[in-house]
């Protein structure tokens, strides 16, 4: 768990913010998302995160150590069987907080946290630089054949083309 942060803490006393982080993230795992204040909703988030990744990792000793957080056998079972596996090609940001408005009675602000279980759609990298350099030589080589024998294809297009019309205006004159 994160350092706990100085100052008023959600709860009161140190062990009843744990105790609120720990059922908010039974909760979010059950639900896949969930409305809150804000401000519990960025301090359950590394929470979330670190219950994932061992969710992820899927051995005896994780479900163990995520089973000492989430007392709920169901909801730790559906985190591993269910959540985990569609997190896998994820390597990070598990959870995401999108800020909702405020709320009617206190006007506390309002956030939504919930799982991103979205596929991850990875990102094309582009060629080293190592590798630019040649490519861009073997182009230019590749213009300059083409450049050679351009002019000499075009040459011989260019009499065909012009000797027909020569000979049209041979024809028309005679007529």
């Amino acid at each position: 768990m994160p350092k706990p942060t100085k100052g008023a803490r959600l709860g009161g006393g140190p062990t009843h913010e744990r105790m609120i982080l720990n059922q908010l993230a039974a909760q979010l795992f059950e639900h896949k998302r969930i409305q809150t204040t804000e401000t519990k909703a960025k301090r359950l988030q590394p929470v979330a995160e670190r219950l994932v990744t061992f969710a992820k990792r899927g051995d005896l000793h994780a479900r163990r150590r995520v089973m000492r957080q989430i007392l709920d056998k169901s909801v730790v079972h559906e985190l591993f069987t269910e959540i985990a596996p569609q997190l896998a090609e994820r390597e990070g940001g598990y959870t995401r907080v999108v800020k909702t408005g405020f709320r009617k009675g206190d006007n506390a602000p309002m956030a939504v946290i919930e799982l991103v279980l979205e596929p991850v759609v990875k990102k094309q990298r582009a060629a080293k630089p190592a590798e630019e350099p040649v490519a861009e030589e073997a182009a230019e080589e590749a213009a300059a054949e083409e450049t050679t024998e351009a002019p000499a294809e075009e040459a011989a297009a260019e009499e065909t083309v012009e000797a027909p019309a020569e000979e049209a205006t041979e024809e028309e004159k005679s007529e």
